[in-house]
């Protein structure tokens, strides 16, 4: 089986300053055999990280829909945010990318969904995310788990790592596969290796967003 860490941002996400060649690093030091980096509405990242570690990175993206983030793995061309939910689901199959949905039920952030908006979704997605280290409340988590084991929806675990010492906080052990299809072949018998990223982990997205809007500010002064 491989290790895969489904959910992790590099400097292309507004919110963080990670770059690329760092998250590698710290993935190889921690031996885990692939890393989908899912930066927010941008492949920008990914493709960068793609170039220097092919057999390591899987593109893939983190896109704000009007009612919640999709997580999206396997994606060849962007999709742009605050679009329907049903249009990114539509735009990513067109890529045969693995769709799963980001922190479902975490009430603290924006890319949270409603359950009602959430269930419309249900039969057109690969996934839900039912573990993600940096939720903060426990609950959340267990609700997108108990979700899942109610509708028979395969689950996903991420680190969501903005700052490399956070990556591989959260993996899923897998059988090996190739591509989108075979992911989706296997993601059911994967094997959650899951750990809690206490709220200071937060401090390096929030830093970095203050920092860049701080950057923005002083270019256009």
């Amino acid at each position: 089986m491989i290790s895969v860490e489904f959910h992790c941002h590099t400097y292309a996400s507004k919110d963080c300053l990670t770059r690329p060649a760092d998250l590698i690093a710290a993935a190889r030091r921690k031996k885990i055999d692939r890393i989908i980096i899912t930066d927010h509405n941008s492949i920008a990242g990914a493709s960068e990280a793609k170039a220097i570690a092919s057999e390591l990175v899987i593109i893939g993206e983190e896109i704000m829909t009007s009612k919640g983030e999709i997580l999206a793995a396997f994606v060849s061309e962007e999709v742009p945010p605050f679009l329907t939910p049903q249009e990114t689901i539509k735009r990513l199959k067109a890529q045969g990318s693995f769709i799963s949905v980001s922190h479902p039920f975490d009430e603290l952030r924006e890319g949270g969904w409603d359950e009602t908006d959430l269930l419309e979704i249900l039969p057109f997605v690969d996934a839900i995310e039912v573990y993600n280290s940096r939720c903060m409340i426990p609950r959340f988590n267990r609700r997108a788990e108990l979700f899942a084991q109610k509708y028979n929806i395969a689950g996903t675990v991420g680190s969501d790592a903005h700052a490399a010492f956070e990556v591989g906080r959260s993996l899923l052990w897998l059988d090996q596969f190739s591509g989108p299809d075979e992911m989706r072949s296997v993601i059911r018998a994967g094997i959650p290796r899951v750990k809690w990223s206490p709220p200071w982990f937060h401090l390096a997205s929030r830093s970095a967003s203050m920092i860049k809007k701080f950057s923005v500010c002083f270019k256009n002064s």
